[in-house]
């Protein structure tokens, strides 16, 4: 179901089953792990997630799920979760496709993501009211910090799907596109991404990081700044970038230390 693609530095991971709006149930979740860590071991420099057919990622696959003896915490805790923050701390600058259906785990694929692009036919929201199930995989946690707690239950409790054009005005995600357009865009702006400064890159992924998770505040921001500046001057990219302005031409990026 997961399949991964290397080329020019950019990798490209799908999730291949439309059949199921690429729902993902226990085995999906341990390949694109999987797919992940070969992409890392690989050492590319941008990666893109996408989800082939009418959806990006409907959620979890719970067509054979028994309410009854189903292990949520073994699930979410020890599948999810961890793939996430793999993702999440992937050492290249990551991308996703947004179109149709982005739920429950989907939606959490997209929060793991460094710059999600938005189809403006993508569904945004929590579905689960007709389940007895509640918003999972992080989506509590980007609807309070974006929309405030009073649009967060609001969208909770009547199941409403937010457009990918509401999604992106409402600062969820980065930017929408027509559907035609939405993975086209994406993989060039990855593309850019794989041939710039990847160290500066992973640089500011970190400082972004700790101003989300560890609640910085200015003047420690600011201190990590001018440490990860102070750092970047060792690396080649630095030293090309500085060379490429002093002698008028494009810079030629490694993305090496």
């Amino acid at each position: 179901m997961i399949e991964l693609t290397i080329r020019d530095d950019v990798a490209h991971v799908v999730l291949n089953a439309p059949d199921k709006l690429n729902a993902l149930d226990e085995t999906a979740l341990a390949e694109l792990d999987a797919a992940y860590q070969a992409a890392e071991a690989a050492g590319v420099r941008a990666l893109v997630l996408r989800g082939e057919g009418r959806a990006f990622c409907a959620g979890r696959d719970i067509a054979g799920v028994d309410p009854r003896s189903d292990d949520v915490m073994g699930f979410l805790g020890g599948l999810v979760t961890p793939l996430l923050t793999r993702m999440s701390a992937f050492p290249a600058p990551t991308f996703a496709v947004a179109h149709g259906a982005c739920l429950g785990v989907g939606l959490g694929l997209l929060i793991a993501t460094d710059v999600v692009y938005v189809a403006d036919t993508a569904k945004i929201g929590s579905p689960f009211a007709n389940l007895g199930a509640t918003l999972d995989s992080g989506g509590h946690a980007l609807f309070v910090e974006r929309l405030g707690a009073h649009r967060t239950l609001d969208l909770i409790y009547s199941g409403r799907l937010m457009s990918g054009a509401e999604a992106v005005s409402a600062g969820l995600f980065s930017q929408v596109f027509p559907a035609d357009l939405v993975q086209s865009s994406t993989e060039e702006a990855a593309v850019r991404a794989a041939t710039g400064a990847t160290q500066a890159f992973l640089a500011s992924k970190e400082l972004v990081r700790a101003l989300r998770d560890d609640r910085l505040g200015l003047w420690e921001s600011v201190a990590a700044e001018n440490r990860a500046q102070a750092a970047l001057c060792a690396t080649a990219d630095y030293r090309e970038g500085f060379a490429a302005f002093q002698e008028k031409r494009r810079p030629v990026f490694t993305g090496r230390d």
